[in-house]
């Protein structure tokens, strides 16, 4: 591992949508040699099933029908070419869960709380054994409260909203910026509010505004606050 840290760990990130938290992830575990695991890919997998089963009518979900088909879902990632897939029930479902639409709808279904119970167990299971860098909406606040090490990332919302549009351009989806704009502070409405896990930063969470920030500089500043969490400890 880099940076001289030889301890397992579990690092924790949190923040909003686009905020650049995956990245961060993904940077830290390449950089660790640590697995990354990718949550709201978990709650888009939800989603996406809870679509072919019918379970929505537009943009309403029908929770008793999510309910009875919940079980039926199994979700893993695997790794292919250097990035995180993740697969339901055995079929690679990553480019189906990375549109707009999709988000959208796994920000409605990550407010059911049986859901996030469901999803939770299954995130616990997955960090036993450390060596781990997981991000999501309340992963320092609930799925790993104990977590050695967390941060909370933000941007502003111009920032994030630029973010999205690019990504999403990139794999030709037609959307305008103010759309995108406008998505993103509906999820970010739903994400705060909700009555279950809402996103907040951890007590003991380390912030991380990126607005002005590269890449770099964001992954050498979050490698310095572990570095200095394993030699204090």
């Amino acid at each position: 591992m880099s940076g001289g840290i030889s301890k397992k760990l579990i690092i924790a990130i949190d923040g909003y949508a686009s905020s650049g938290k995956s990245t961060l992830a993904k940077d830290l575990a390449k950089a660790l040699n640590y697995r990354y695991i990718d949550t709201g890919a978990m709650y888009r997998g939800v989603a996406f099933y809870a679509g072919k089963q019918k379970c929505f009518s537009g943009e309403i979900i029908n929770e008793n029908c999510l309910k009875q088909i919940l079980n039926d879902i199994h979700l893993s990632f695997k790794t292919i070419n250097g990035k995180s897939h993740l697969f339901l029930n055995g079929e690679d479902i990553e480019s189906s869960i990375r549109t707009m639409d999709m988000a959208n709808k796994a920000s409605k279904v990550s407010t059911i709380g049986f859901v996030r119970s469901f999803l939770v167990a299954q995130q616990q299971q997955i960090g036993k054994d450390k060596c781990l860098v997981m991000d999501g909406r309340d992963i320092g606040t609930v799925v790993f409260p104990y977590a050695d090490v967390k941060f909370f990332v933000e941007a502003s919302l111009e920032v994030r909203t630029m973010r999205r549009f690019k990504e999403l351009q990139e794999k030709n989806q037609a959307i305008t910026i103010d759309e995108v704009r406008e998505n993103l502070k509906e999820r970010d409405i739903r994400d705060t509010s909700r009555e279950i896990s809402p996103l907040k930063k951890a007590d003991d969470a380390v912030f991380i505004d990126n607005t002005n920030m590269t890449k770099k500089e964001q992954l050498d500043f979050a490698l310095s606050v572990i570095n200095k969490k394993v030699k204090n400890n």
